[in-house]
């Protein structure tokens, strides 16, 4: 066992257990370098650990794999289609519920389809993890970097400011061949969803009503995201589409959640038309708009008054619908809205 890495060594194990079952220590020897012995002293470990279950005998194992799982793979991006690292290398290994499994393939096929379409990296490495609790999934390339890519494509050079605009959904730098929605949903898929890029990196946790959090970033090239799966989680893909879409009940993506304190910071709150400017930018494009102001304390009468009453006469369409205010917001909203219909 000291020659072996033991990290390492779970990556590899769940797709080796599914290809070489009744062969897994002479596998395991023949990629550690490693006696047969010591071989299958290591798969005892891991079957004590739960990445293993002996079907066989100790004298005649036949090994699957156990409660937790993992599976490890980078590929070179040239060329890579998103479907078959799923089907080939991943599915096969993973013993997800069905629903979950469904939400998984989603958020592996968006993830690793941005990769491929939009980081300019060379290559993508991918890793699933299935635990007792959880599916966890990390895609990472060694591209431009997400935020990087929107400044680009869009002239938005603040990441908070990009942010919002993701936040929003319908993003996309090529709209013929995207439709903006895929990190948008799969973020709402996920329990815990963590999005890496250029020095910067956002959280958004299922439980917490308050949408993107600021975190520490990962030093690391290009992007990174993770997402996280309860696999007793009530919530499906189905779902998930159907509470965006205008009566709740179709597939149309008609209904955004803007979460406004994305806009603010320890020094700076929601105080100008330019700031509801932005908030306000592309909300054309949906038919109804949740203006969240969860983590809001206050507000400006200028920022209110671009927002819901200028805002709100440019695109007459568009139901827009304050949310989760703090009493001093409410009490501007409502000051703002009784001059629009004075």
């Amino acid at each position: 066992m000291s020659r072996l890495n033991f990290n390492a060594l779970t990556h590899w194990v769940t797709a080796a257990a599914v290809r070489y079952p009744k062969r897994l220590d002479a596998e395991l020897a023949a990629h550690a370098d490693v006696s047969l012995r010591t071989a299958r002293r290591a798969l005892v470990r891991l079957s004590e650990l739960n990445w293993l279950v002996n079907a066989g005998t100790p004298r005649r194992p036949q090994y699957r794999p156990g409660l937790l799982r993992q599976v490890v793979q980078r590929y070179a991006l040239a060329g890579l289609e998103e479907d078959t690292p799923w089907d080939i290398d991943f599915a096969p290994m993973f013993a997800l519920p069905p629903a979950v499994n469904r939400m998984v393939q989603h958020a592996f096929s968006e993830l690793l389809n941005n990769a491929i379409d939009h980081s300019g990296g060379t290559h993508v490495t991918v890793s699933l993890r299935q635990t007792a609790s959880h599916a966890q999934l990390l895609v990472s390339d060694n591209g431009c970097g997400l935020f990087q890519n929107i400044a680009e494509a869009f002239a938005i050079d603040n990441p908070q400011l990009a942010m919002l605009e993701l936040s929003k959904g319908k993003l996309t730098s090529q709209p013929r061949r995207h439709s903006g929605h895929g990190l948008f949903f799969t973020s709402r898929l996920a329990e815990v969803f963590d999005l890496h890029a250029n020095d910067t990196a956002f959280q958004k946790r299922a439980w917490d009503g308050q949408g993107w959090h600021l975190q520490r970033a990962l030093k690391h090239e290009g992007t990174s995201v993770y997402a996280s799966f309860a696999l007793d989680t009530p919530r499906t893909l189905d779902a998930v589409r159907r509470a965006h879409s205008l009566d709740g009940l179709g597939a149309c993506f008609e209904r955004t959640v803007v979460p406004l304190r994305l806009l603010t910071s320890a020094v700076s709150g929601l105080e100008s038309r330019a700031q509801a400017r932005r908030i306000g930018a592309r909300l054309n494009e949906f038919q109804r708009v949740e203006l969240d102001f969860s983590g809001v304390l206050d507000i400006g009468h200028a920022f209110a008054d671009e927002l819901l009453r200028v805002l709100a006469r440019e695109v007459p369409a568009v139901e827009l619908v304050p949310l989760n205010m703090s009493p001093a917001v409410a009490a501007m909203v409502g000051s703002v809205s009784a001059g629009a219909v004075a």
